[in-house]
């Protein structure tokens, strides 16, 4: 839900309209360096400096977008494991060169429900709360961080890049919203631009994706952690996607089957142990007390749907969504797409502008947008004002825009509406009500909602697993969703004096 300013989703489509393939294409030459996994010579889209500069600048888009999970001690938990795995990994060995062994890692927690994890090049590595809610102890952990630093290690993302130039590989859009609106790909809708998006959106190959498996299982044994926890973890992404539908839950899309990885992480890890790594960390309890109390799904202070209006307590407004459009929550903006996929409204805060005015005539300024009219509105009491355009895209796609700004709390909200211009005098009356039924906020019961949390349950007996969960669960959460966080079957024996993880809203 906006809390930070960025450049508006639609000027980034049309800055950027010819997709990816395009933007590679103007990369520049390829670069020779040494591999730090292999130490064998290899060609590479970036130098190591560039993707460490490309990393730098990609996180502070990936902050925005995401935010930053607000719980210091649980964000200094993980980075400390990454730092342990870190150290075992081949950027920090007697033999590295000292251009790798002296590049700074970062680790963060994302503020995000969604089960995943990734890397971006030149030492920045990302885990979400939803990941974090559905491991298990400190071993998992490990070895997930280990492949993320797998992935960095090994240039994964230059290597594909440079695939990327000769014609080799395939460039992916819409990798986190998972489908694009009218040739707008979720890197746009969630205003990832640039090198940063070029690398991030890559996609790596199965190879890829298998080495850094090995290299996380590998790491994180040398560490001493047992690296054949993670199977487990492993079984619950197969149930999340077989719950879902779907293949593999976002992100983790690119990477090999589950299913396989079940059978491959023990062996991987049975190959360390013979080699004299004991692997006897665990630390089930450790980590679970460390996660006790997080965020689990979504956060309704952040901004929720209900019967068809967007509420968001934090910031104390509502307003009415189009019935049966997808609603894309993020810490930067709101998008709602509509189910053909032609049609998108985009809410944002508008930090720079002064006045409603000021934020509509700043984007309707764009060279590539004539005004058809503007003039001054209002949603209900709060002052407003309005505007409707044309533009054309750059492979000459005409579309039609309502741009709307209004002053709340101080605050300038902006919303970008637009579809292609044929349709849009159908969606119009839409765009008009959403835009028009902004309002304050005072219903007490939503303004004092409160998130789902992880609370800590330690088993009275031994039994089936089904039979420690509560009756009823706030929100859509199910007893499956619950089993599949704690790596248990619904019938699994669960010995007394095991801790459960039980989501909570109170």
């Amino acid at each position: 839900m906006p809390k930070i300013d960025t450049m508006s989703s639609f000027k980034r489509y049309l800055l950027f309209s010819s997709g990816f393939t395009a933007l590679v294409i103007l990369m520049i030459a390829c670069v020779v360096q040494r591999n730090p996994v292999t130490g064998k010579k290899r060609a590479y889209g970036y130098s190591w400096a560039e993707e460490q500069q490309i990393g730098k600048d990609a996180d502070r888009s990936i902050q925005q977008q995401y935010g930053i999970y607000d719980d210091q001690e649980l964000g200094d938990y993980v980075s400390r494991i990454g730092h342990e795995v870190l150290q075992e990994s081949h950027l920090r060995r007697e033999d590295t060169p000292e251009k790798y062994k002296n590049t700074e890692f970062t680790f963060r927690v994302l503020n995000s429900p969604v089960v995943n994890a990734f890397a971006l090049p030149g030492g920045y590595v990302y885990v979400t709360r939803g990941l974090l809610a559905h491991l298990n102890n400190e071993a998992q952990l490990a070895v997930v961080l280990g492949h993320e630093i797998g992935h960095v290690a090994a240039r994964h993302a230059s290597q594909q890049a440079f695939q990327q130039k000769i014609g080799q590989a395939a460039l992916v859009g819409g990798a986190v919203v998972g489908q694009e609106v009218f040739g707008v790909s979720g890197q746009d809708i969630l205003n990832l631009g640039g090198s940063a998006a070029k690398l991030l959106f890559l996609k790596y190959s199965r190879d890829d994706e298998r080495e850094a498996d090995q290299l996380g299982v590998e790491y994180a044994a040398m560490a001493g952690y047992k690296a054949s926890e993670a199977a487990a973890f492993f079984t619950s992404l197969k149930r999340i996607s077989a719950k879902s539908g779907q293949s593999l839950p976002t992100l983790l899309s690119t990477h090999p089957d589950p299913g396989a990885r079940e059978q491959t992480i023990p062996k991987l890890a049975e190959q360390w142990k013979e080699k004299g790594y004991d692997q006897t960390v665990v630390d089930q309890t450790k980590y679970l007390h460390e996660v006790d109390h997080i965020v689990y799904g979504d956060n309704p202070r952040e901004g929720y749907v209900e019967n068809d209006t967007f509420y968001h307590p934090d910031l104390k407004f509502k307003f009415p969504v189009p019935s049966g459009w997808q609603v894309i929550n993020q810490p930067s903006q709101v998008a709602i797409v509509n189910q053909d996929q032609n049609a998108v409204i985009i809410m944002q805060v508008d930090s720079k502008a002064n006045s409603p005015e000021g934020s509509v005539s700043d984007f309707i300024s764009n060279d590539q947008i004539t005004v058809e009219s503007q003039g001054a509105a209002s949603s209900g009491n709060l002052p407003a004002y309005e505007a409707v355009a044309h533009a054309q895209t750059q492979d000459g796609q005409l579309l039609k825009l309502y741009v709307y700004g209004l002053k709340y709390n101080n605050m300038i909200y902006q919303f970008i509406a637009y579809s292609s211009e044929s349709s849009f005098a159908g969606y119009k009356p839409q765009f008009i009500r959403t835009t028009n039924g902004f309002s304050p906020l005072t219903d007490k019961n939503i303004l004092a909602v409160k998130p789902v949390r992880i609370t800590l349950l330690s088993t009275n007996k031994t039994a089936d697993f089904s039979s420690f969960l509560p009756s009823k669960f706030p929100m859509d959460i199910t007893g499956q969703d619950v089993s599949i966080m704690n790596q248990y079957e619904m019938n699994s024996q669960v010995s007394q004096g095991t801790l459960l993880k039980i989501p909570e809203q109170n």
